[in-house]
């Protein structure tokens, strides 16, 4: 059964959407907050992080619109299934490589850093 003419179900399904977004932000927001950045490694591990939330908001956007054929096809689980498997690309990709804005967010975490540190050891 189709479930995608309903404006009920689509306005659900939205809804689910923008909650789910909000709950992602929210968290990236508070792990990026109190994590410590006390080494190099846990500074690159950020960045990546940074970085795979922008890809599977740009995977999110990408697969949007592309429709689903075959007997298995879309439904609320294909959206579930889609929105974990772009998060996982995402990972992937930017553990990777990525596109470049973990290496620029890496260098810029340093900087803010070696910053920090000077000003503390002036005082």
């Amino acid at each position: 059964m189709d479930f995608s003419s309903n404006p009920t179900i689509s306005s659900l399904t939205s809804f689910a959407d923008i909650t789910q977004s909000q709950a992602k932000a929210s968290l990236l927001e508070k792990g990026l907050s109190k994590r410590h950045i006390d080494s190099p490694d846990a500074a690159r591990q950020a960045a990546e992080d940074l970085e795979a939330v922008f890809l599977t908001s740009l995977l999110e956007n990408m697969f949007a619109g592309i429709k689903t054929d075959g007997p298995f096809g879309g439904g609320h689980g294909e959206s579930v299934y889609r929105s974990m498997l772009n998060e996982q690309y995402a990972k992937t990709i930017s553990r990777n490589g990525g596109v470049g804005i973990a290496d620029n967010v890496y260098r810029e975490i340093l900087k803010l850093q070696e910053a920090q540190s000077s000003s503390l050891e002036k005082e």
